[in-house]
């Protein structure tokens, strides 16, 4: 009897940029492809903190370069990624959140969000895409959405916005870049603790009504995000695009 194997989620000689990839969330990812054998472009604006991670790899032995970069400028990532090889993955977690009710929204942070969480992220995904079809090559982009980009939040609704043009973008790259082997999907996280999440750890409020929400009846960690990477980067994700893996401990099942 011939018994089926388990795809590998092994990610050695595959070339991953991740981008946010200085704290949090992102350096999460980058470490989980690291260690599944990946060479890692760190990638965000502060090149001082890219250099600490960088050390940190190499330490480890894990193979590593740096792009410092704002996602948010376009020209600077076409020509940024114009001059390097292309990427097998892309995982890119690069995102702002200003929250305030939508009654007294500035104009200035909406631009200021939805420049980065939703229009960064487009043309991030098109030009590493357009490399990657150039060249006949198969790969797996994915952005770091938000289980707010499947329901609604308090004082969120531009950032709901952004995450939710996130999910519709990945929907019809994914059926586009489908016939080129190229996989497209987001992860999207319930209230994971990073240094850029505290103020809403310090709320009382907010932290009762997150509590409320999570049925497996804990916030999230940045580890909780590494495994559900791996497995969309690799082959043992290979029938999986246009879609969103939900690490959000129960939180949309309402």
């Amino acid at each position: 009897m011939k018994l089926p194997h388990t795809p590998s989620f092994r990610l050695d000689n595959r070339r991953a940029l991740v981008a946010g990839a200085s704290s949090g969330i992102g350096l999460g990812c980058a470490v989980a492809l690291a260690e599944a054998g990946a060479h890692v472009t760190l990638s965000a604006r502060r090149q001082d903190k890219l250099e600490e991670v960088a050390a940190a790899f190499e330490a480890k032995g894990w193979g590593v370069d740096i792009l410092p970069l704002d996602v948010a400028d376009t020209d600077a990532v076409r020509d940024a990624l114009a001059a390097r090889d292309s990427y097998d993955v892309l995982v890119n977690s690069a995102g702002l959140a200003i929250h305030s009710p939508a009654t007294v929204t500035d104009p200035a942070d909406y631009d200021r969000v939805t420049d980065l969480n939703t229009r960064g992220a487009y043309f991030l995904l098109r030009e590493v895409a357009k490399r990657l079809i150039d060249e006949g090559k198969p790969g797996s982009l994915m952005t770091i959405s938000s289980q707010m980009a499947h329901v609604g939040g308090i004082e969120r609704a531009v950032y709901c916005a952004s995450k939710h043009a996130v999910e519709g973008m990945t929907k019809a790259m994914a059926i586009e870049w489908g016939p080129h082997r190229i996989r497209v999907n987001t992860i999207c996280p319930t209230f994971i603790r990073t240094p850029l999440t505290e103020p809403t750890f310090d709320n009382p409020e907010r932290v009762a009504w997150i509590r409320e929400k999570i049925k497996l009846g804990r916030t999230g960690e940045v580890e909780d995000i590494m495994g559900a990477t791996v497995f969309l980067a690799s082959d043992a994700s290979a029938l999986v695009t246009g879609t969103s893996l939900l690490v959000d401990g129960g939180w949309t099942a309402d």
